[in-house]
């Protein structure tokens, strides 16, 4: 599986963003999760999504203000972020997995990542 991160950019607080995960190969059954890493921070799990769309998690905070789709037709993850924090600041990254742990790293396909920033 191949995954591809686009979306990011820069906004000012409060602004939404919405993130795409562009998914290509043996793309089927993988649950995906989208994960963040700020400067300086480990990488930490934002949100998940089973691979029938259902089964969304999210970490505290952010549930309430980002929610997690996927168009399996067009083999997309979708993560759109409202309301975004300075906080929110950090490079975005997309992995599938067969059964995608929630609150693991331990993911077997990465993307590449992509910037968001917020700023106050």
């Amino acid at each position: 599986v191949q995954l591809q991160a686009s979306g990011g950019g820069v906004v000012q607080a409060g602004d939404s963003l919405r993130l795409s995960c562009a998914a290509s190969g043996r793309t089927f059954s993988y649950a995906v999760g989208w994960f963040r890493q700020a400067p300086g921070k480990e990488r930490e799990f934002v949100a998940r999504i089973g691979w029938s769309g259902g089964s969304t998690y999210y970490s505290d905070s952010v549930k309430g203000r980002f929610t997690i789709s996927r168009d399996n037709a067009k083999n997309t993850v979708y993560l759109q972020m409202n309301s975004l924090k300075p906080e929110d600041t950090a490079v975005y990254y997309c992995a599938a997995d067969w059964t995608g742990v929630v609150n693991s790293l331990n993911w077997a396909h990465w993307g590449q990542g992509t910037q968001v920033t917020v700023s106050s």
